[in-house]
C-alpha cells in the first residue's frame, strides 16, 4: 500500500519533499487512496525511502496548509479533502529563511485556506539568483509575491511578469508601489515610531548606537534613527556603527540591534563585564520572535505583526485586491530596556 500512495525517485531533479506531495494527490486522482484513510507513519515512510523525518514532515506540513490531510494527534494523519486541483498556484519569493519569515510563511498558508499551492524559493539577495528564478517561473503561476529586498532596479526584472499577478511584500519603493499591490513595513517611520514611544524607557541612558552593517538592512531604519537622535540631540548622544568588532561597550549605552547576531554579541559582553540589562545597558532588537521573550529575560523589539501580514497578504491574492497596505512595526518593551 505504501508503495502504491508514495513514489520517490533518486534520479529526479525534484526535491525529494515535492515528490511526497505529487506522488500522493496522484494516488487520490487515480482512486487509490480515499478521504478519510490513514496514511502511513512518518516513520514508516522514511524506513521504505530512507528519507530524513524532517523531509516527510515538510511534505506533511504543506499538505496540511493546502487542506488535503490532516492529523490526530496520537493517531496519525489522515486524508482530509480528495480535492487536488486548485485555483491558485502561487510563486513566492523570499530573500532568506527565519524566525521571523516562518511565522509570516506559515500565516500566509494557514490564511490560504487549503485554496492555493504555494512554491516557495530564496534569492538570499542575490540579484542574478533574483532575476533567474523571476525568469524560470515566468508563465507557470497564477500569482508571484516577490520580497525585492534593496534591488533598486527590481521593477526591470519584475515588469517582464504580468502586471496583474504581481504582489510586493516586505519592503517597496516608489517605483514599485506605482505599479504593483503590496503588504510593506515603512521602516524609517516604523523606527521613529517606537523610539518616540521608548522615551522613557530611553532618559535613563546617555547615548544612543544603532549597529547597521549595510547589505541586506533596509536603509530606512538607519533613516529613521537618524532623524529621531537629530530630533533629540540635545537629550542623546548618538552613533551608527558598522560592527561590535573592536568596540567597546560602556555602561549608560543603548544598542540598537537589527542583527540576531550583534544581539548574541551583546548579551554575551554584557554577563562578561557584569552589566544588568536594562539598568546598566540597553538592548533593543529587531522583529520579535518567541526566543526573545525568554533570552535574557527579555529582549525588547521594534517589530511588526508578521501573523498578521500573512493573513493581509493571503486575503489580497485571493481576492484580487488592489491595495498598498502598510504594515505597522511597535516597541514591545521587555527587561532589556
Amino acid at each position: 500500500m505504501l508503495n502504491q500512495i508514495f513514489k520517490i525517485s533518486t534520479d529526479s531533479g525534484i526535491p525529494k519533499y515535492k515528490q511526497l506531495i505529487n506522488s500522493l494527490l496522484e494516488a487520490i486522482e487515480a482512486d487509490l487512496i480515499h478521504k478519510g484513510d490513514r496514511l502511513p507513519s512518518i516513520n514508516a515512510i522514511c524506513r521504505e525511502f530512507s528519507l530524513s523525518r524532517d523531509t516527510v514532515l515538510v511534505a506533511f506540513n504543506e499538505l496540511k496548509a493546502r487542506g488535503v490531510i490532516s492529523s490526530v494527534p496520537g493517531k496519525g494523519y489522515y486524508v482530509e479533502s480528495t480535492v487536488t486541483q486548485f485555483k491558485h498556484k502561487i510563486f513566492l519569493l523570499f530573500d532568506e529563511l527565519n524566525a521571523f519569515k516562518e511565522v509570516l510563511y506559515n500565516s500566509f498558508l494557514e490564511s490560504l485556506r487549503g485554496q492555493a499551492v504555494v512554491d516557495i524559493y530564496f534569492h538570499h539577495f542575490n540579484r542574478q539568483v533574483f532575476k533567474d528564478l523571476i525568469e524560470a517561473s515566468n508563465g507557470a503561476y497564477t500569482s508571484y509575491v516577490i520580497m525585492p529586498a534593496k534591488f533598486n532596479d527590481a521593477y526591470s526584472v519584475l515588469k517582464q511578469l504580468p502586471q496583474d499577478k504581481v504582489y510586493i511584500l516586505d519592503q517597496t519603493n516608489v517605483t514599485l508601489v506605482k505599479h504593483y499591490p503590496s503588504v510593506y513595513q515603512n521602516f524609517e517611520k516604523d523606527m521613529i515610531s517606537a523610539l518616540n514611544s521608548g522615551i522613557d524607557n530611553l532618559k535613563k541612558y546617555h547615548k544612543l548606537f544603532l549597529v547597521f552593517p549595510g547589505g541586506k538592512e533596509p536603509l530606512g531604519q538607519m533613516k529613521g534613527f537618524n532623524k529621531f537622535c537629530d530630533n533629540h540631540k540635545d537629550q542623546w548622544e548618538s552613533e551608527v556603527i558598522s560592527s561590535l568588532k573592536h568596540h567597546q561597550i560602556q555602561k549608560g549605552e543603548v544598542y540598537i540591534v537589527p542583527s540576531d547576531k550583534d544581539l548574541v554579541s551583546l548579551v554575551k559582553t554584557a554577563k562578561s563585564e557584569n552589566l544588568e540589562l536594562g539598568v546598566d545597558l540597553g538592548i533593543i532588537s529587531y522583529n520579535d520572535t518567541p526566543l526573545k521573550e525568554v533570552v535574557a529575560d527579555g529582549i525588547s523589539t521594534i517589530s511588526t505583526d508578521f501573523e498578521l501580514m500573512g493573513e493581509l497578504l493571503a486575503s489580497m491574492v485571493l481576492n484580487k485586491e488592489d491595495n498598498q497596505i502598510e504594515n505597522k512595526s511597535h516597541l514591545i518593551r521587555r527587561k532589556s530596556l
